[in-house]
């Protein structure tokens, strides 16, 4: 074909890219847009958000990267399902390229784009680009979708090879970027948002940034397994928001993972299969996009959601240092670590008896790496309404993944400065240090630091009460 226009999306980047490859192999002149679509944006509750100023500084360097190869980044702010079609006819396009996206609302307006393409002659051409495999690529032995993790990832493992992880060679094919006058990139102002403090957290953000991330990761991901629980430990990736917005290759990381062949490398391809799991999950269970649990049984647990243990949730006050340290590191920096998003999602649902879907809207909010696949399946697992969940009579303790998970108390000083002249044991639970010894160091419980909101034990109880009753187990 003549004119082909590209359509990015969580696909920030100008290297292995499915839809961009596909496009200059068969175009002669190729352009590129990326929409700030305000069908998304004008649902933000707040105007000065962490994510969009990430996608901004993204698409700048994406958009600089296509320059100094003869081309241009198209930046448009509008409705997405209308410009597509107007920016096509008015470029003379005779397709659009685009990857795959796998949640409810992006399906319905890509197809929404694709009808109003096809009134205008125009092909609307879609790939497989931010997956491994996606939809009814790994099925059960009688066709169906997996709902348990292990045997699926066995099979996904088992079907892994060079093939799906061959990147795309767009550099052989970039001559045929459409020349076109470099435009101007919108601002973050123009668009209604303010700057966040984003550059102050120094998380490296486009291509640039995914690559020094990883290249970093490369030189401890053998020890990944061990040290990936510690959040005072320099032991995961950081690259999560890079994957979610497609500034990095799921086959390049999936491939170094694969290759290495040893348990920090092998733990980590199983993160990545994760992804993966829950992709799929999504596609076939589309109603858990809509707050539906994924057990019914468990649809209409009697939660009693008090707002307040909710709010002091939400502001890291609850008296339980672990929590309310992720919960300020959440709230601080956009970005909270794997395994405390496990400890504050069950506290808040089997402590506070609290909705999950509560716990899971505030972290769609506050994190940059917000993906409603991942989101939705790490919360109904802490929850136990999800596949594959943690089963309903399991529930974290708070103070024994405290001296578990942070020994020594460093991240909870980071992030709950009040409890700085704790010793490594009393940090943990600071409400039993003697009135004494809380005056002498200048920490009185229920004055300088909270008293815990709830009682544990008591709480516990209840909470295997009110899944009892609504068990099929």
């Amino acid at each position: 074909m003549n004119n082909a226009l590209v359509w990015f999306r969580r696909d920030l980047r100008d290297f292995d890219h499915a839809a961009l490859y596909q496009a200059l192999k068969s175009s002669q002149a190729v352009y590129c847009v990326f929409i700030f679509d305000t069908e998304i944006l004008d649902r933000l509750t707040s105007k000065a958000d962490r994510r969009v100023e990430f996608i901004w500084e993204c698409v700048r360097e994406l958009k600089a990267a296509l320059q100094a190869k003869g081309g241009d980044l198209i930046v448009m702010h509008g409705s997405a399902r209308k410009l597509v079609p107007e920016l096509a006819l008015q470029l003379n396009i005779h397709g659009v390229f685009a990857n795959r996206d796998y949640e409810p609302e992006a399906i319905e307006r890509d197809a929404d784009v694709a009808v109003q393409l096809a009134k205008i002659g125009i092909k609307f051409h879609d790939f497989k680009d931010q997956a491994i495999f996606e939809k009814n690529e790994v099925l059960s032995l009688s066709g169906k979708p997996y709902s348990v993790f292990t045997p699926y990832k066995n099979a996904h493992l088992k079907k892994l090879d060079d093939f799906y992880l061959k990147p795309y060679q767009v550099d052989s094919h970039m001559h045929n970027l459409a020349k076109i006058a470099p435009s101007e990139l919108i601002s973050l102002e123009a668009m209604g948002f303010a700057r966040t403090n984003l550059k102050a957290l120094r998380l490296p953000t486009g291509m640039s940034g995914g690559k020094m991330l990883f290249e970093d990761f490369e030189n401890r991901m053998h020890r990944y397994k061990e040290a990936r629980d510690f959040p005072a430990v320099k032991g995961v990736s950081y690259l999560s928001a890079h994957l979610r917005f497609g500034t990095v290759s799921i086959r390049h990381l999936a491939r170094q993972a694969r290759d290495r062949a040893n348990t920090g490398s092998q733990a980590w391809l199983n993160e990545l299969v994760w992804r993966d799991f829950y992709f799929q999950m999504l596609y076939h269970n589309p109603q858990i996009a809509t707050g539906k649990a994924y057990k019914p049984a468990f649809e209409n647990l009697p939660f009693p959601n008090n707002p307040a243990l909710f709010n002091a949730w939400c502001e890291g006050k609850t008296g339980y240092p672990l929590v309310d340290a992720a919960m300020r590191q959440l709230n601080q920096t956009g970005f909270m670590h794997n395994r405390l998003r496990m400890i504050t999602a069950s506290f808040l649902v089997k402590d506070l008896l609290v909705d999950w879907r509560w716990g899971e809207r505030y972290f769609a909010e506050h994190l940059i790496d917000y993906d409603l696949s991942a989101n939705n399946g790490g919360w109904q697992w802490a929850a136990s309404t999800g596949c594959d969940a943690q089963p309903w009579f399991r529930i974290f303790n708070p103070i024994t993944q405290s001296e578990r998970f942070d020994p020594q108390g460093q991240f909870i000083r980071k992030y709950v400065p009040e409890l700085v002249s704790c010793d490594d044991k009393e940090i943990h639970a600071p409400w039993q240090i003697p009135r004494l010894r809380q005056q002498s160091i200048k920490i009185v419980i229920g004055e300088d630091y909270p008293a815990p909101i709830v009682n544990h034990a008591t709480q516990r109880a209840l909470a295997l009460d009110l899944y009892k009753n609504c068990s099929t187990y």
